[in-house]
Formats: C-alpha cells, sequence, structure tokens
C-alpha cells in the first residue's frame, strides 16, 4: 500500500524526489591539511601561501615530499633548507614553513630551497617517531667515507643498539635519504641549513667560519657522526651545514624569535658563505604525470 501512495503522489507531482547529482572529481591531495592539523603554529595561510610542490621524492609509505623554490633576483649563492628529518621533530618542519614566508618577503641574495617535512612517515605517525617506516634513522644513513666499517659500530657500541639511531642496512637505504642526496646533486648548494629539535642550539660542520648565534640559539659544535648529513655534506662534500636544534620538538619560537633567526641567517650569510664555482642548479625533480 505504502508504494502504491508514493507512486500516486509522485504521479499527481505531491512529492519529489531529490536531484541526483554525479559525484565530484575530487581534488588533487596537497600537504596542508595534514601539516595544519600536525604541526604546531601552522595555519592553513601560512601553509597555503608556502606553496608546496610535489617532487618525484616518496617516503617508505608512498607519501609525497615536498618543496619550494624561492629565487632572488639577483640570487648568489643556493641554500637548500631542510625539515622534519626526523619526524618526532615536528617544530622543524613548522620553522621550515615560517621561513618560506620569510624568504618571500625579505630580500636576500640566495636562491633558496625548501624541503620542509624529509620523513612525512615519522612525522605523521602518532605518537611521531624519529626514525621512517623502515626503522631507519636518516641521519646516519648518507654515504661517509667508511660508513660500512663505522656506521654499525658506532649504533652498537656507542647508542648500545638504540633503535632511535639505526643507521640502516646501508647507506642511502631509503628513499627519503636517496632522495635529499641526489637534490644536494642537483642544486649543488654552497649551505644546508637542517633544522632539528630539541636542544637548543646550533651545530656547525663543513668550511667557513661558523655562525656564532642564531636568536637564542648559541654554537656548540659537538662532533660528527657516521652517516649524518652534517658529516657527508659538510665534512666529506665541502657544503657548509648548519644544524639548528630548536629548543623545543613540540613548539615553534616565538614569532619574534623566528624572525630574528632569519635576520642572524642572512647576516652571517652574506659575511661568511661564497658561491662555489658549481654547475647550474637543476630545478628540483617533480613528479611524472603531473
Amino acid at each position: 500500500m505504502f508504494r502504491c501512495l508514493c507512486a500516486t503522489l509522485l504521479a499527481a507531482g505531491l512529492l519529489s524526489l531529490p536531484a541526483v547529482r554525479a559525484n565530484p572529481v575530487p581534488a588533487a591531495p596537497g600537504p596542508c591539511a595534514e601539516f595544519v592539523a600536525r604541526l604546531p603554529n601552522v595555519r592553513p595561510l601560512l601553509c597555503q601561501a608556502a606553496q608546496l610542490q610535489p617532487t618525484a621524492g616518496r617516503s617508505v609509505q608512498g607519501r609525497t615530499l615536498y618543496g619550494r623554490d624561492v629565487v632572488a633576483p639577483e640570487a648568489r649563492l643556493r641554500v637548500l633548507v631542510v625539515g622534519a628529518m626526523h619526524g618526532d621533530e615536528l617544530s622543524s618542519a613548522s620553522l621550515a614553513l615560517h621561513w618560506i614566508q620569510r624568504a618571500v618577503e625579505t630580500p636576500s641574495n640566495a636562491h633558496w630551497r625548501f624541503i620542509p617535512a624529509l620523513n612525512p612517515d615519522g612525522l605523521m605517525k602518532r605518537p611521531a617517531t624519529r626514525v621512517n617506516a623502515n626503522g631507519v634513522d636518516l641521519n646516519r644513513n648518507f654515504p661517509t667515507p667508511n660508513w660500512a666499517r663505522d656506521a654499525k659500530v658506532y649504533w652498537e657500541q656507542r647508542t648500545k643498539k638504540d633503535p632511535r639511531r639505526w643507521p640502516g642496512p646501508g647507506p642511502l637505504s631509503e628513499p627519503e635519504s636517496k632522495f635529499l642526496h641526489e637534490e644536494m646533486e642537483r642544486f649543488q648548494p654552497d649551505l644546508i641549513v637542517s633544522i632539528h629539535a630539541p636542544y637548543g642550539m646550533l651545530d656547525f660542520d663543513g668550511p667557513t667560519v661558523p655562525p656564532a648565534r642564531l636568536g637564542r640559539l648559541y654554537l656548540d659544535q659537538i662532533g660528527i657522526f657516521p652517516g649524518s648529513l652534517g658529516n657527508y655534506g659538510g665534512v666529506h662534500k665541502g657544503m657548509p651545514v648548519v644544524t639548528i636544534e630548536l629548543h623545543s620538538a613540540f613548539r615553534t619560537p616565538l614569532d619574534a624569535e623566528i624572525r630574528q633567526m632569519w635576520l642572524d641567517l642572512l647576516r652571517w650569510m652574506s659575511e661568511r658563505v661564497r658561491p662555489e664555482p658549481r654547475p647550474a642548479p637543476l630545478p628540483v625533480k617533480a613528479r611524472k604525470g603531473g
């Protein structure tokens, strides 16, 4: 009887059915939804203004590695900025995003290349992890001389097989470290800035005089480690590596401190970093097929 009643009402025009709409084509997923939900002091407008672009890099779990180039009109220096190499250092990715805005707004003589989150699998895991999805510390996975001899011994004897510092089965065994290594070859940076937390200091490897301070962070060189980016880039390749250790892994510095760190970095770069006669940089390797 109910079906008959409905049919009668439809025929009389007294009952209408909702219009059937085609399913909208989903927009291409970007990183900002995850970054805003996960990172401290990152609002949607800040992330959207960063205009992050997908690269060819992928994490172990298939997440896209995003980058952004900011090129000054008279760029002489090439500066590579890397955040969240360790996924549980959330503030490092946040600072990289804030500094993209600074690079856009502040005159400089640099071609900046930003990779805000090198380890998105560790970053997005709950709880976040220092290591990537294979359990590898990416900052021990670079091909420093004698890696095969030294990395395992250091891990076993000095860290007592700390799983948070496992260097992996071989140098560049991980897609994330391999991608950064390829970017170093493509970009040929005059300076690498690697952002970490939470020791509240600066480290430095490589030629030239290191910065004495960036904001409230003071220089305290702690040595080199087998497979670390500072060892590989600064000592082996001769590319100065400034390692920033923020005070907290979960809170970014105040905006005034972020600005002061940026200005101190620019001042030191202008005084101490000299462009090397290297080939013209290649663009960040984009994902094929859009």
